[in-house]
Formats: C-alpha cells, sequence, structure tokens
C-alpha cells in the first residue's frame, strides 16, 4: 500500500499520511510520496487548495526515528526543493491547510508549520519532541517557528520540547482554528471550499507577496507588493469585484 495517498473533493485535494501503525511518522518512500503528490497538487489546474493530514487519528509524529537508527534516514540534500520530510521546502503557488488530529511532532510540527493555516483538533499535540533524542529541526523549523509565533514563544518549544495543546496552539498562533476531536479534516474542508471560493489570481498573487516579504527589505517588499497587485488588476477581476460589491453582495464581510 503507498504512504501517502491523494483524493479531490471538488477543486480541493486532501493528502494523507497512510501510516498509522508509526503514528504517520515519515520514512524516505513517504517523504517522496509527500513531494510528488504536493508537486502534482501546485501543477493541477482544476485544483486550488489542499489539504494535509494523517491516517489514523495521528497528524505526524516526526521523522520515522526507527529507519534512523538502523542507518536507513531520510534524505537531506544539502540544495534543492526536496527536504527530509518531503514536502517542506516547496514554494507553492496554491495553499495548503494541515487538519491535525493527534501529535504534529518533531518534523510533523515543521511540516504543519510548513502549511498556510493549521485546523488543531481537540485533543491534538504541538512540540519538538526530538529535543530529547538529539535530533536537529531541519525541516525549516528554526525559521518558521519564530515567523508564525515569534521568537520567545518560539524559544520556549525550541529548547524544552515541551507538549502544547490544541487550546494554546491556538492562543499562540500555531494554529489557526480548533476543531472537536475527529472534526479537524470536516472543518478544513469547509475552510478550503471558502478559499477555494474566491477569486483565485487575487488570492495567490496577495499569499505569494506576504510570503516574499520576508527576505525582502521594505522598498523592496513595497514593489513586490505592486507588482502582483497590478498582475491581478490587469486581467479586470477587481472591476468586477467592485460591480458585485456594488450591487450587494458581500456587506460587512460576508460572502
Amino acid at each position: 500500500m503507498p504512504t501517502v495517498s491523494s483524493e479531490r473533493d471538488g477543486r480541493i485535494a486532501v493528502v494523507t499520511i497512510e501510516r498509522p501503525e508509526r503514528r504517520n511518522a515519515v520514512d524516505r518512500e513517504t517523504a517522496q510520496g509527500l513531494y510528488d503528490a504536493f508537486k502534482a497538487f501546485d501543477a493541477d489546474e482544476g485544483l486550488d487548495v489542499a489539504i494535509l493530514t494523517g491516517r489514523g487519528g495521528y497528524f505526524c509524529a516526526g521523522a520515522d526515528l526507527k529507519g534512523i537508527a538502523t542507518g536507513g534516514g531520510n534524505r537531506i540534500p544539502e540544495t534543492g526543493d526536496f527536504g527530509p520530510m518531503g514536502c517542506t521546502r516547496l514554494r507553492l503557488g496554491k495553499p495548503v491547510i494541515a487538519a491535525v488530529e493527534g501529535p504534529a511532532v518533531a518534523g510533523g510540527l515543521e511540516v504543519a508549520c510548513w502549511t498556510d493555516m493549521r485546523v488543531a483538533a481537540e485533543g491534538s499535540t504541538f512540540g519538538v519532541f526530538c529535543r530529547g533524542f538529539g535530533v536537529p529541526l531541519i525541516d525549516l523549523g528554526t525559521v518558521r517557528l519564530p515567523r508564525l509565533i515569534g521568537h520567545s514563544r518560539a524559544m520556549d518549544l525550541i529548547l524544552t520540547g515541551r507538549p502544547v495543546g490544541a487550546h494554546e496552539a491556538v492562543q499562540i498562533g500555531l494554529a489557526n482554528r480548533l476543531a472537536p476531536k475527529g472534526e479537524a479534516l470536516a472543518v478544513a474542508l469547509e475552510l478550503a471550499r471558502q478559499i477555494s471560493g474566491f477569486p483565485q489570481l487575487c488570492l495567490r498573487n496577495d499569499r505569494l507577496s506576504a510570503l516574499e516579504q520576508w527576505s525582502l527589505d521594505w522598498d523592496e517588499a513595497q514593489a513586490a507588493e505592486v507588482r502582483f497587485g497590478m498582475e491581478t488588476l490587469r486581467t479586470g477581476s477587481a472591476i468586477e469585484g467592485a460591480k458585485r460589491f456594488a450591487a450587494g453582495e458581500g456587506r460587512s464581510g460576508a460572502f
């Protein structure tokens, strides 16, 4: 059986890690499967949003340490867009939502941080659980975590390896939505359908501008935002949207 599966729900892709017997820990095959699944999603014009989840009530317990212990650890290329956990170095043109049940720890936390938004079910746990085993964060966890939740909170997690429950994850900005236990995927699907319903070029360009600004100074970020915005405006979508607003659609943020 493949260790990663992909399904379609309208214009939504649902990518699932299929190793519940290992709490969806990622070995070499699974890393390749995640990489391939998200490259395919990004290239598919019939898909707008992807959801990443795990089978059996587990999101992802990180890299498969049993494989590392026997000399069969994940590949760690120093360059390129393939990360040790597979997808974590990819810069996609479309958003991904993590639907988190159970553990999202160690490399699983890094994968969750790679996504654009995270839905955390009651009872889910985030944490740098690899701290006690001498296994480093090498899937951009030391970069993304401070950017998501701030340097001080990130250092707390990175240095102590302590668990963070779903409620705290929402409170500190590590998760975006809270779901009842067992309902993370359903909530993520509802969120994905909402995002898919918006004009996509505008949404994707604004997303890319927000991502690119991290590596730019203020003037460069301003120029990039204008560049992305003008690409959107040239399509005429803003005029169409303004007409719909003038006709009464979308008042008070209701779509």
